[in-house]
């Protein structure tokens, strides 16, 4: 069993982000995130961590935001089991916070349910929350930009003051964790 994981944020990680994203047809991939994570998953076992704050602020539902990830998991077409476990965090900010980013809730419950090597676990995300969330859990963090953009400037500062590798994309970042 892989002891070793990829904790992967969705929005601007996997898809383009459209800014509370609530129904599947706008699930658009970002360039090589498919072929990066069937490579990612002959090699470690990967997870979902997902703030959709638009849950909590009525914007649209849970289903809405399971029907997105749904296409998103079509369109990714993984090898069984594709995603060992999702995590979808409704709260908005200013709510009582239980998994959404930084948290680290989540990590850390899947660590111990899954019997995962913390020094072999890796959060991946383009915003400060998901690289405060990775520190937190006492894992690493990586920021990555959606390979068409460069990285958010205030995640760059952030991931430069906490020795935190860049990278412009999700596909190269897993090219250096597999090497």
């Amino acid at each position: 069993m892989k002891k070793s994981a990829l904790f992967l944020d969705r929005d601007d990680t996997l898809v383009y982000d459209e800014s509370y994203m609530s129904r599947p047809e706008h699930i658009r991939l970002l360039p090589g995130v498919a072929e990066a994570l069937k490579k990612a998953a002959q090699h470690f076992r990967l997870y979902l961590l997902t703030n959709q704050s638009g849950i909590g602020r009525g914007f649209y539902t849970l289903d809405d935001a399971e029907a997105c990830n749904a296409r998103m998991f079509q369109l990714l077409d993984l090898p069984a089991p594709g995603f060992h476990g999702i995590c979808i965090a409704p709260e908005a900010p200013g709510h009582p916070v239980q998994y959404r980013k930084p948290s680290p809730a989540y990590i850390l419950e899947t660590i111990a349910r899954d019997a995962l090597n913390p020094a072999q676990c890796w959060m991946i995300g383009d915003k400060v929350s998901d690289l405060e969330c990775g520190l937190n859990a006492e894992i690493t963090s990586i920021l990555v930009g959606k390979g068409c953009n460069p990285p958010r400037e205030d995640a760059v500062v952030y991931a430069n003051t906490h020795d935190i590798p860049i990278f412009p994309s999700l596909p190269q970042a897993i090219d250096a964790l597999i090497k």
